[in-house]
């Protein structure tokens, strides 16, 4: 991988994490919160889609906490197979993430449909992207040139 395309999906891996990092703590430790209040800012996403669960709430903040481990693992190792695995878990959680979103904007203002679109489609984006990137070149588990 070019040190440009290395940049590219670590700051990738980076911004997933992060996203991760913030919504997995929030829904994990304040989950009445984050039903609440999420994003902040005034707005609201979660409370005006159905009923608070605070087990519902709590398992997406631990979901978000594990894909942030692997992000962690990818970012530290730098090895292509962690990238690839913690883009490919971004990736299958995104996707069906935003559909739902996407299918259900109904209950959004017409700002929140436009901010939900984008960072929900922003997080299958940057994860295609990584995917794609680190997929290119040297095959998952082969070794480096000049190892055996």
């Amino acid at each position: 991988m070019t040190v440009k395309a290395e940049t590219v999906t670590r700051v990738g891996l980076l911004l997933l994490g992060l996203v991760g990092l913030q919504v997995g703590v929030w829904a994990s430790l304040a989950p009445r919160s984050f039903y609440d209040d999420f994003p902040g800012g005034g707005r609201t996403w979660v409370s005006v889609d159905g009923p608070y669960n605070e087990h519902l709430v709590r398992d997406f903040g631990a979901l978000n906490l594990a894909l942030t481990a692997v992000v962690v693992v990818a970012l530290l190792t730098g090895a292509r197979v962690a990238t690839l695995c913690a883009a490919l878990a971004w990736l299958v959680y995104s996707v069906p993430h935003f559909v739902y979103h996407a299918r259900h904007l109904h209950v959004y203002d017409t700002s929140d449909k436009i901010f939900n679109l984008v960072a929900l489609g922003g997080a299958v984006v940057v994860s295609g992207a990584i995917l794609l990137i680190a997929g290119r070149g040297q095959p998952a588990g082969d070794p480096p040139p000049g190892r055996t």
